[in-house]
């Protein structure tokens, strides 16, 4: 699908007058294991640069973050200018992208770049025809995002039998076979002499992040709630109903950096003795004012040894804090990522 997308948004430049030409596709960087989706000479009137190209599918405020987080790896790998490419970008995002410096372009035409002599800025433009069919691995699909954050967490396990697996993630033996595959075919994963091997870099963590984003984390919640006592929120005592800090909150023990905005807990269960002791009021989805709480469902049942208790693995924390698209929240993640993912996700 990112090959159609690239297809269609490189037709859309053309259209505008400029002349673009994709030199090579899916191409290895020097000395990583990193590729890109492609490389282009971008320009007008014959005065062209070329630029690294990433081809992002369905860009979403929830999967703005890890698509940067991306974006700013490649940066430290390879210094030429690069472009975003996906399918539409809101004008809303356009701006923020525009904000951000975050070069990109779309299949509709609209386009934020910084050309040889010129300066592009495209937005407004609605997109035509319909979408192309979703051909998402199994692996970023809601069972295979539980079965790799199981393999996040324990990276050992990728090199256990499948009923052990699927004992310890809860995951079905055939989803496994089908998550593994893709997870081999995706560069994620190595099998040598029948003894698997799963890569932890960071790309594999930032995909897994997007994937969480765009198809996991919005089945995932259980309720939105008002709390009059959110600015205690420090006191609070969650583990009493075997609840867990995630998002915001959890940074901010983690980091001693962020102010949380939203309170996230991950739960098996609605916390009723919470709800009631912190006067907790129903909040509607759409409402996005302050001291906002948001219970979310606890999709794994195995425990990460962690040095502050009571918080759900960091690498979800990094996923949660990407998902909000809060400049805020993306810059707490770079400061996770280097505190406590680095030396796990290199």
């Amino acid at each position: 699908m990112e090959a159609q997308i690239l297809d269609a948004t490189m037709a859309a430049l053309r259209n505008q007058g400029l002349d673009v030409e994709v030199t090579a596709r899916d191409v290895p960087l020097h000395a990583t294991h990193r590729r890109v989706d492609a490389l282009a000479r971008i320009g007008v009137d014959g005065r062209t640069a070329e630029y690294l190209i990433e081809a992002k599918r369905r860009l979403t405020p929830a999967t703005l973050g890890a698509t940067l987080a991306q974006l700013d790896q490649l940066r430290t790998q390879d210094n030429r200018p690069q472009v975003l490419v996906t399918d539409y970008v809101t004008p809303p995002l356009a701006e923020q992208l525009k904000a951000m410096n975050t070069q990109f372009a779309d299949a509709a035409g609209n386009a934020y770049l910084r050309l040889p002599g010129m300066l592009v800025w495209v937005t407004g433009k609605k997109p035509q025809g319909t979408a192309t069919g979703d051909r998402t691995p199994r692996a970023f699909q809601p069972t295979g995002i539980k079965l790799l954050f199981g393999l996040i967490c324990q990276p050992e396990l990728a090199a256990a039998p499948y009923r052990e697996i699927a004992d310890k993630t809860g995951t079905a033996l055939g989803t496994i076979n089908w998550v593994m595959r893709d997870l081999r075919e995706l560069g994620f994963l190595t099998v040598l002499k029948r003894v698997r091997r799963l890569h932890t870099t960071k790309r594999m963590l930032d995909e897994w992040a997007l994937a969480y984003a765009r198809a996991l984390r919005p089945k995932l919640l259980i309720g939105r709630y008002r709390a009059p006592t959110f600015q205690d929120w420090q006191q609070w005592q969650p583990e009493n109903e075997g609840a867990l800090w995630g998002g915001e909150p959890a940074a901010a023990l983690l980091t001693q950096y962020l102010k949380p905005g939203i309170l996230t807990f991950y739960t098996k269960k609605i916390p009723g003795r919470m709800i009631l002791d912190h006067k907790l009021t129903t909040a509607p989805r759409q409402v996005t004012d302050d001291y906002i709480v948001e219970i979310r469902n606890k999709f794994w049942d195995f425990d990460v040894p962690m040095d502050k208790p009571h918080i759900v693995p960091p690498a979800l924390v990094y996923a949660d804090l990407l998902a909000t698209g809060d400049g805020r929240c993306i810059e707490t993640a770079r400061m996770l990522y280097d505190g406590h993912l680095a030396r796990l996700f290199p």
